[in-house]
């Protein structure tokens, strides 16, 4: 073998990769274990967990919710017409969205830096490994079934080629049995502490819960895309079942009370649903909300969250009026406070709970109408460059905003919660309706049950069907990136959203849409590759 290891066939890892990502990794110069310096080993271990926070932050969000029908795009008059937000939501992406490289370059790079950690870790032994490498392994697997979830076919990255050697696709199901081989290989050797030693990190309930999603989806996963129904047979209902028993076992997490509070910008420990999320500060921050803030010129006067913006923001991404009508369908769910509509009220920037004094734009008293208008039916998806194009459409302030807003770039504090323990009882309940063997005296009402009085909904009453789960779902995970993940199980991705009839009809038939096209960036240095279909 060579003195290095160089990852060359994938151009994503050339276009864009982040700092921390050194491909030519001179093996006779390394350690062939981690110095005795804790701060350098910790530092090495999280390096590898936060490739996810640049795309997370932007890029993969907006290439995911707005595939949905959580959201509506727009744009503001002639002077922008920027068909990023409009293009997914339309399902008219191609290879040259920003989006398709920056998410395919971000996780394909924290491979191959995970990869390198790992190789240390082994003594220089590529596919050897030791206890210690666990959690690197189990996040590389995260970024593979990213990767698997948004584009299909993809490599199997489980060791870094030398230079030259081209790497191939490896069919879906192939991947999805990687990752399954992975997790179960090395979840005796995670650790069981969740606190915050392990908080943004991967611990053995991060990789329960990640085999969980696989489990769900495996159907999916293992089928061929465009043939999935809601009927798509599943082999392994019974096996998500016991993963999702092992996690409710541990006594480690609940939903808790009060909904809302779990996505304030101080949710780091505070709340025990999150069993794995993505952890930001002010100096990494993301910037979720300034997309669902009312667009309004900076200095403009106050935000609804009870101080002025000095920072502008963009206001592009509307709540779709289907999700506003599924949000506030229950009395009393207080999942229905995560949107604003009608008659807008000021939050208090203390406690983010609604004021008696209404938000105003230019001293007048501002309202969203929950019906978007476009200026006509078009791609570019444009309201009208003025007040009424800026209040057409209720808004998301599930993750709020801080006046650190103005001080720091528009970034955000808040963690986005990847998996969480509500998805762990509603994935049993799911599996249970799909025809699993319920355990433990488990019944679907029940595990709805404990996840609704979290946020005050009322209790199942009737018969409860795979419908009204992934109802449960879409109100529980709203603008928490599971959406389209859902909608695509349930065979339901290409059902008709605000417009999508009059701008692009075909989005209602082409089951090509379910996977993203691979970036040009990418396919241009992987000739060998063959584009997915549909692009």
């Amino acid at each position: 073998m060579k003195s290095y290891i160089k990852f060359l066939s994938l151009g994503a890892l050339l276009v864009g990769s982040t700092a921390c990502t050194d491909l030519d990794v001179d093996l006779e110069n390394q350690y062939t274990e981690f110095p005795e310096n804790p701060i350098a080993s910790l530092g090495k271990y999280q390096a590898c967990y936060t490739y996810f926070q640049n795309v997370l932050s932007r890029d993969y969000k907006e290439q995911i919710v707005l595939a949905s029908d959580e959201f509506f795009p727009v744009s503001f008059g002639a002077d922008y017409r920027d068909v990023r937000y409009s293009t997914p939501y339309l399902h008219m992406t191609n290879a040259d969205n920003w989006f398709n490289s920056s998410t395919f370059t971000a996780m394909t790079s924290g491979i191959v830096y995970c990869n390198n950690v790992i190789l240390e870790l082994n003594g220089g032994k590529p596919t050897e490994y030791v206890a210690a490498a666990a959690p690197v392994r189990a996040v590389r697997a995260f970024y593979h079934f990213i990767l698997m979830d948004v584009y299909g076919d993809v490599p199997i990255m489980d060791y870094n080629r030398e230079e030259g050697v081209a790497i191939e696709r490896m069919p879906r199901a192939e991947v999805a049995k990687f990752i399954e081989t992975e997790l179960l290989d090395i979840m005796d050797d995670l650790s069981e502490e969740h606190n915050l030693n392990t908080w943004g990190g991967p611990n053995k309930w991060m990789a329960k819960a990640l085999l969980a999603k696989l489990y769900l989806n495996w159907g999916v996963y293992t089928s061929d895309i465009t043939s999935v129904t809601n009927d798509t047979p599943n082999p392994k209902l019974n096996d998500c079942v016991k993963v999702c028993d092992d996690i409710i076992a541990s006594g480690i997490f609940e939903v808790g009370r009060g909904y809302r509070k779990k996505f304030f910008p101080d949710n780091k420990m505070n709340n025990k649903d999150f069993i794995y999320s993505t952890a930001y500060n002010i100096d990494n921050g993301h910037d979720w909300d300034r997309y669902f803030q009312f667009r309004q010129n900076k200095n403009g006067g106050n935000s609804y969250w009870g101080f002025p913006l000095s920072q502008s923001c963009g206001g592009n991404i509307r709540v779709n009026p289907y999700m506003v009508d599924l949000l506030q369908a229950l009395p009393g769910d207080e999942r229905a406070k995560t949107i604003i509509g009608g008659d807008i009220y000021l939050f208090d920037p203390a406690n983010y709970e609604l004021t008696s004094e209404r938000f105003e734009y230019k001293g007048s008293p501002v309202s969203f109408t929950k019906e978007i208008t476009l200026v006509s039916a078009d791609i570019d998806m444009s309201v009208t460059k003025d007040i009424n194009g800026w209040c057409s459409g209720y808004e998301c302030v599930k993750y709020p905003i801080d006046n650190r807003y103005n001080t720091h770039g528009r970034r955000q504090t808040n963690d986005i919660p990847i998996f969480r323990y509500a998805d762990i009882l509603l994935t049993k309940a799911e599996c249970i309706l799909r025809g699993a063997t319920a355990t433990n005296g488990a019944t679907v009402a029940g595990l709805v049950d404990e996840v609704r009085d979290c946020s005050g909904a009322p209790h199942v009453s009737g018969n409860f069907g795979l419908q009204d789960l992934l109802d449960e779902r879409g109100r529980e995970f709203f603008a928490e990136l599971w959406r389209r993940n859902d909608l695509i199980r349930y065979g339901q991705f290409e059902k008709e959203r605000h417009y999508v009839k009059e701008i692009n009809p075909n989005a209602l038939t082409d089951k090509t849409k379910r996977l993203y096209p691979i970036g040009t960036d990418v396919m241009n240095t992987n000739t060998n590759w063959t584009q997915n279909p549909g692009y």
